[in-house]
């Protein structure tokens, strides 16, 4: 099991780290609210044990943030506030438990590992468009029956306008999920993603997948 540990406190978040790598859990352990969301959105994580007062981005906003867009993993949340109110809010945000500060280690572990029991929200593994498929699991593109070669950041890219098969996306938007919110492309970085892309997925091809809407950014449809 892989869990990431989103603490600012050097001393909490090494006890976490810790004693569940104790339980033979592997974690990595961050102290940035902004870093610990681009984390998430990009490694395969069982569980998030998150702080609610971070640097760079509050708790409250990185666990919005990961819900909004289709992170369903669980979320523990770990934090100083006791409130009914922050308890209330942080739930209705999307976290799947909340534990107070300070803590048992064992409480903590017990919550834990009963999150980790829960079964996973039935995913599909294969996304499709059109005669485009995706295979989640294997991390294959295929456009009908030949298999395309993509680099990861172009995986990156094309999954993202997968999942929103028919919404434009935004160059920002896109940015954010492939590279992260601490990247500055500083040049047009999105728009070579994507013409290599029309290259690899759309060449060859009568019907074209992938299309631009100036002014805002791409979209992808049947």
């Amino acid at each position: 099991m892989k869990v990431l540990v989103i603490e600012d406190d050097p001393t909490v978040g090494q006890f976490v780290k810790r004693g569940l790598e104790e339980q033979r859990w592997s974690v990595d352990l961050v102290a940035n609210g902004e870093e610990g969301e681009a984390l998430a959105r990009s490694q395969p994580y069982d569980l998030v044990v998150l702080d609610m007062r971070l640097p760079g981005r509050s708790g409250i906003d990185v666990l919005r943030n990961l819900r909004a867009r289709g992170f369903e993993r669980p979320v523990l949340v770990l934090t100083a506030q006791d409130a009914i109110d922050a308890k209330v809010e942080t739930l209705r945000a999307g976290a799947d438990d909340y534990v107070t500060k300070p803590f048992a280690f064992e409480e903590l572990l017990a919550r834990v590992e009963a999150l980790a029991r829960r079964p996973r929200a039935i995913v599909a593994p294969v996304l499709k468009v059109a005669d485009l498929q995706l295979d989640l699991d294997a991390r294959e593109v295929r456009r009908g029956t030949t298999l395309v070669e993509l680099t990861p950041k172009e995986y990156l890219v094309l999954e993202y306008l997968v999942r929103h098969a028919g919404r434009v996306m935004s160059r920002t938007l896109i940015t954010e999920y492939a590279w992260g919110y601490h990247f500055d492309p500083g040049t047009n970085v999105v728009d070579v993603v994507i013409n290599h892309l029309r290259k690899k997925i759309d060449a060859g091809h009568g019907k074209k997948l992938i299309a631009t809407v100036r002014g805002v950014g791409y979209v992808i449809k049947a």
